[in-house]
């Protein structure tokens, strides 16, 4: 309590989370995979509004990141287990909000059929820390919205599919980010579309293949090479191997890419130069920026010809390099030890 006013703030709103994470025991432990999706669906009671929705979302939410919080400031959790756990309660909440809108939506419009007669998907693709599975106590979520067949849903008020996952997505992003009495679960940020902001907020996958074959650039290789698909979807397999892998990872030596990796690195030095920026952990001289950009440098450069660097988070991508002598020993235990080191910070 004397370590985060959070805690003390939720236990005092709250009082019977803190019974609930130690009756259960998951205080004491780190989770196991998948464990949270039956902990949050356990306390659903048939279906919902979206207002009762969201507030078993959030409250959920904020037993989480106590559970979260309690072990890291007990010392009961590392680093990695911290992100991962913040990463997992991210990707419940995300399924979860989108099996409810989806819901919605189909009760409203009927559900959304492809020109070749099955049902179409809606894909939600987790960016940056998200993707990587380290996010942060405070981070926003960065999401892309696709869809896998254009069509038309079935029901009586018959919308084009690309209408339909519009609205599914608006939806979805209210569900999480709607500021209510018990806050918000996260702020959702989808400006890494095909076209940002001028873009439409769920596009087709041919289209997005399509983009990124004809307007893909090098730094967008940079953020996709984080990208991971949250819910579950047949075709994702495919979307990495034939869309996303050829765009990230050229099949050879890519030293083409140095003149735009020497610009994003120009960038980057003149964001920490600048007054407000230069003893920021994430932005200024020596922060966790920097260290990503490091490793994914090295991974945008390598990873075509070198399987293993293909890696979604950064310290299994420097503990490869390690491996592969493309980064000294010593170099790569200095740059993790910074990294756990700079989000232990930033967390606290």
């Amino acid at each position: 309590l004397v370590s985060s006013e959070y805690v003390a703030d939720v236990l005092t709103r709250y009082p019977q989370a803190l019974v609930d994470i130690i009756t259960d025991g998951r205080i004491h432990r780190p989770l196991e995979p998948g464990e949270l999706e039956p902990v949050f669906l356990a306390d659903a009671a048939g279906m919902e509004t979206d207002d009762q929705f969201m507030r078993r979302l959030r409250l959920f939410r904020h037993r989480e990141l106590m559970r979260i919080a309690w072990r890291d400031i007990a010392g009961w959790s590392d680093c990695p287990e911290t992100l991962s756990e913040l990463s997992a309660l991210a990707d419940t909440c995300i399924r979860a909000a989108f099996l409810h809108s989806n819901v919605e939506m189909e009760n409203r419009y009927g559900k959304p059929v492809g020109e070749d007669g099955k049902l179409s998907r809606f894909i939600i693709i987790a960016m940056g820390k998200l993707g990587g599975g380290e996010l942060n106590f405070s981070s926003d979520i960065d999401v892309v919205f696709l869809y896998s067949d254009r069509g038309e849903t079935d029901g009586p008020r018959a919308l084009a599919n690309e209408e339909f996952f519009r609205r599914l997505a608006q939806h979805f992003i209210n569900l999480v980010s709607k500021k209510t009495v018990d806050g918000f679960a996260y702020r959702v940020d989808a400006r890494l579309r095909p076209f940002g902001d001028s873009g439409p907020l769920a596009c087709s996958v041919d289209a997005f293949e399509d983009y990124l074959i004809q307007h893909g650039r090098d730094w967008e290789r940079y953020a996709w090479l984080k990208a991971r698909v949250v819910n579950a979807w047949e075709g994702t397999r495919a979307l990495y191997t034939d869309v996303l892998r050829p765009f990230v990872y050229r099949r050879y030596l890519d030293f083409g890419v140095f003149g735009s990796l020497r610009e994003m690195k120009s960038m980057i030095e003149q964001e920490g130069r600048a007054a407000e920026n230069r003893e920021n952990i994430k932005l200024g001289p020596g922060g966790i920026r920097e260290i990503e950009f490091i490793a994914q440098t090295l991974q945008l450069v390598r990873g075509g010809t070198v399987r293993s660097l293909r890696q979604r988070s950064l310290l299994p991508t420097l503990a490869q390099l390690g491996v592969e002598g493309l980064m000294p020993a010593e170099t790569v235990a200095e740059l993790s030890g910074a990294y756990c080191f700079l989000r232990d910070l930033e967390s606290r």
